[in-house]
């Protein structure tokens, strides 16, 4: 595997390869045991759009690791002032052994994959954001002990999360109902692949969509980028919330997971993420190991 584009590029095998390295560094992490596998390595952290869990966790990773990560802003790159992408990503794979990208436009990724000659890991796009993904799926396995035949809940945006979450989950073998207004469904390419799996439920009712879940997830209605149709999503997402009486319906044991930062009262009443901060907070703590074990299965050398 040379990068981690989007999970769909994954096959089930490789994503619970990566879980399991994660878990394993992560007990290493927490009984001292040092695991430098990248030393003397260099990332590139490209930020197109801003960030405090991805900045921070690749950093402390990358340190964690062994090797030394660098932050770029579009500020700092020729990137930003029109330079092809692909030119930048014939450069920075001179200097650097591994690029991890946060941006807009998930082409620019893909170019950079396309032109450049180390790995390219996907920080975030606008279509997928699959470390965030990475780190749900090992904070659930963590919890429950398993994913096969778990329900995973999404209420909210067709956005990136979802897309991802779609696609992680079915890959694992958990059953997925995901409910989202008419107008801000997942992109074609998404529900194509989710088509062929039975346990895919798509609805406009979020009681519907909740019915047995094992983990409930949202995230904002109004992503970055969006902020000029705050008001309009506010309408749009009415009633798609994650509150007391939709969780009534999931499990009595069901989890809530929110990617973060959340805005209490909107996707998530103020009582239900008190109610589930611990899990919430498990997997921003994943985050770090997880994209720990993407970095060391890219970048480690294999001979």
């Amino acid at each position: 595997m040379k990068h981690l584009l989007k999970l769909l590029d994954l096959t089930p095998e490789e994503i619970l390869s990566i879980l399991d390295l994660a878990d394993q560094l992560k007990y290493e992490k927490k009984h001292g045991i040092p695991h430098p596998r990248l030393q003397g390595k260099t990332l590139g952290m490209i930020f197109e759009k801003s960030s405090t869990r991805t900045r921070v966790s690749f950093e402390t990773g990358m340190y964690q690791l062994g090797g030394h990560a660098l932050f770029l802003s579009s500020h700092d790159l020729q990137i930003g002032r029109g330079e092809a992408v692909q030119d930048t990503a014939r450069v920075l794979s001179r200097y650097l052994d591994g690029i991890m990208i946060r941006t807009f436009d998930q082409e620019e990724v893909e170019s950079l994959a396309q032109y450049g000659s180390i790995p390219i890991i996907n920080g975030l796009t606008d279509f997928c954001h699959p470390c965030q993904i990475l780190a749900d799926l090992m904070t659930i396995r963590e919890h429950k002990g398993t994913l096969e035949g778990l329900k995973m809940c999404f209420i909210g945006d067709g956005n990136n999360m979802m897309n991802s979450l779609i696609v992680g989950c079915l890959k694992t073998k958990m059953a997925v109902s995901v409910a989202c207004p008419e107008g801000y469904r997942p992109p074609q390419e998404i529900l194509e692949f989710a088509a062929q799996y039975s346990c895919f439920e798509l609805t406009d009712d979020p009681k519907k969509a909740a019915v047995g879940a094992d983990v409930v997830i949202t995230d904002v209605w109004t992503s970055m980028g969006q902020e000029e149709e705050s008001e309009k999503r506010r309408k749009a997402f009415d009633g798609y919330q994650i509150n007391a009486e939709l969780m009534a319906l999931a499990k009595p044991d069901a989890m809530v997971q929110h990617c973060l930062p959340a805005h209490r009262g909107e996707e998530i009443t103020a009582e239900i993420f008190e109610a589930h901060a611990d899990e919430i907070f498990d997997e921003a703590e994943n985050r770090l190991h997880a994209q720990k074990a993407v970095m060391v299965t890219l970048m480690e050398d294999k001979h």
